[in-house]
């Protein structure tokens, strides 16, 4: 009888450990579809996530999260973070799904799984007038006495070093935090993803100016999800796909990124 006993208790725990295995493992796209719900990590960008003067958020980023539920069928839970807490959340499956202009780099593809590419930007910088008034070409940002604003965890702060190796980096929690330091002269300049510089210039003409015509670097944005997950790594990239065809994500970034008609709904 203690034998029977001892071998149903064992096959017990080995349905145990092999259920939490199952769920453990479960594909994200399997635990979304069940949940009824995705939890999407942004963090504030203009004009990839925005609050409007309701306190809603909205951006392209935005656009992008709410179609992709709605095509699931399930309902968007937006989650927000500093930038450089955003991909430690999804590792700790706080979140789902990163969904805030988040580019391609090999540095976080150690970490975390990218999708296909369904935008593509580049980082750009911004200069205080009055710092920069004597400097006659770019190069004059490399050297020691020089201020450069980044937002901390943006591929802005590994950029500089390379691009100006000699300037000082300060990093600031968030882009506005980095647009008032460059806007009242705290640093020199602010490098940041595109359109960010421009609009900053465009707000501030008095203040800062936009020196360089191209980029600094180009990047390419996608959907960031946790490794180990090829059911749903394969929906987003068949989502990219499907409304890259039908021109739903031209038309959306066209709205947000080349023109200014949304800025009457941004809470200034």
């Amino acid at each position: 009888m203690k034998f029977f006993s001892r071998l149903f208790a064992s096959l017990l725990f080995l349905l145990a450990v092999t259920n939490h295995s199952h769920a453990a493992s479960q594909d994200v796209f399997d635990q979304i579809i069940k949940k009824g719900e995705i939890r999407v990590g942004i963090s504030v960008m203009a004009p990839w996530v925005m609050k409007d003067k309701d306190g809603k958020y909205i951006g392209f980023e935005i656009d992008i999260a709410k179609q992709l539920a709605s095509d699931m069928g399930v309902k968007p839970v937006f989650k927000h973070y500093d930038w450089n807490k955003l991909i430690p959340a999804l590792v700790n499956r706080e979140i789902d799904i990163i969904a805030s202009g988040i580019s391609i780099t090999p540095k976080r593809g150690l970490k975390i799984r990218f999708s296909n590419p369904y935008s593509s930007s580049g980082y750009n910088l911004v200069s205080n007038l009055k710092l920069t008034k004597d400097f006659t070409s770019i190069k004059d940002l490399n050297d020691s006495k020089v201020f450069i604003g980044v937002v901390k965890g943006t591929v802005s702060e590994s950029l500089v070093p390379k691009v100006f190796p000699r300037a000082k980096l300060d990093s600031f929690k968030d882009n506005k935090e980095a647009t008032e330091a460059v806007v009242n002269g705290t640093v020199h300049a602010f490098v940041a993803s595109a359109p960010i510089p421009r609009f900053v210039a465009l707000k501030y003409p008095d203040d800062v100016d936009l020196p360089l015509e191209k980029p600094l670097l180009v990047t390419k944005e996608a959907f960031a999800i946790n490794k180990h997950n090829p059911e749903m790594l394969a929906y987003l990239n068949s989502w990219i796909t499907a409304h890259q065809a039908d021109a739903w994500i031209k038309s959306t970034h066209a709205y947000w990124f080349k023109s200014l008609k949304w800025r009457r709904k941004v809470s200034e």
